[in-house]
């Protein structure tokens, strides 16, 4: 069967940089009628099957409820911790059942956190974050069609995606963790601090992508040294600190929010090289101040191309063009037209029948 797994972060575009910059919210309601539009482009394309996690907000359950659709919609519920550990149980259940491609509906901490349980997994991650480098911005249909093309297996994984890089965090205790976009070693900041990043506390930044048309850390090193996803390396971006000199760059730091950091040096990083960051201080990863480092200790971080696997809509779509995928197709019923008492393909299925408990 063609499975797709659906991630929705429900505090994604929900935090309090609603409160210290100018981003935006997102509704629930927003999400699940992105989540819709999702599985009927992921359906209308050959996916067979939906795994579909609870949350106490029901996002992807309370999208579908009221559809019919020709596929099976599988519920996975586990005991909800109201953490990032309620996406990684998610996650692990999916990869268990089989599912062939994950839609990961956030910013790019959401990302990270399914790519910490599955690193070659193959996805597809859509923005409702804040400062979001990672997620693509798209209409929600066609990232149902292109995901719904590779799990159904019309379309493969090796002409429809592109590896990742990432970052590694690699400990002096044996421990390791990652990064999508950026890890951030500050000294003078908190643990857990949500607020902006600020300057002064800045010592040195890692960078996947070195994006100059983004908000968050990217611009720090996209508006001197470019780097794309594509390109094989990354940047380092050094600052001065509380010291003056190096260059002094004013950049967005958030939405509708910028601040100057003074830049001692920004340059390409090669895949695999090693910089070492000495405590005192904090690492944040992909915006997420999370790790502590004492005065003796030491953290070697390294960016590398063996993150998840990202699909390709445009080289998808195009791809189902040149072979006509979508030609001589059974006639299609929309599953919200209220005339259509069956499922989407004149079925009698309801969703309703069809949600397999978890």
């Amino acid at each position: 069967m063609g499975s797709l797994g659906i991630i929705a972060n429900p505090m994604s575009g929900r935090d309090s940089r609603r409160l210290t910059a100018r981003a935006e919210s997102v509704s629930h309601e927003s999400k699940r009628n992105q989540i819709s539009r999702i599985v009927v482009g992921a359906v209308a394309t050959g996916c067979t099957r939906i795994l579909a996690p609870y949350d106490p907000r029901r996002l992807v359950l309370g999208a579908l409820e009221n559809m019919n659709i020709g596929a099976e919609v599988e519920e996975i519920r586990n005991p909800i911790t109201h953490s990032a550990e309620d996406t990684r149980q998610a996650v692990r259940d999916m990869k268990a059942r089989g599912c062939d491609v994950i839609i990961v509906m956030g910013g790019d901490g959401t990302s990270r956190i399914v790519t910490q349980v599955w690193q070659d997994v193959v996805m597809m991650p859509l923005s409702t974050g804040t400062n979001n480098v990672f997620p693509m911005w798209i209409e929600p249909t066609i990232a149902g069609m292109a995901a719904g093309l590779v799990a159904s297996g019309k379309l493969s994984k090796e002409e429809t995606t592109d590896r990742a890089k990432l970052i590694s965090v690699a400990f002096e205790n044996g421990e390791k963790d990652i990064a999508l976009v950026d890890a951030l070693f500050l000294q003078g900041d908190r643990i857990g601090n949500f607020g902006p990043f600020e300057p002064e506390f800045m010592k040195t930044l890692i960078l996947t992508r070195a994006e100059p048309d983004a908000v968050g850390m990217s611009p720090l090193g996209g508006l001197l040294c470019p780097a794309s996803a594509a390109d094989d390396f990354g940047v380092r971006v050094d600052f001065c600190g509380h010291n003056k000199g190096g260059r002094l760059l004013r950049a967005p730091v958030s939405p509708g929010l910028f601040r100057s950091a003074h830049i001692l040096n920004a340059a390409p990083l090669p895949l695999n090289e090693a910089t070492k960051v000495h405590g005192p201080g904090i690492i944040a990863y992909d915006g997420d101040r999370e790790r502590r480092l004492g005065e003796e200790q030491s953290a070697t971080i390294t960016v590398e191309r063996n993150g998840p696997w990202v699909i390709n809509p445009q080289r998808t779509l195009q791809l189902a063009a040149e072979r006509q995928l979508m030609v001589d197709l059974p006639a299609w019923v929309d599953p919200f037209d209220g005339a259509n008492t069956g499922g989407c393909c004149g079925c009698d299925n309801t969703l309703g029948s069809m949600i397999k408990p978890a």
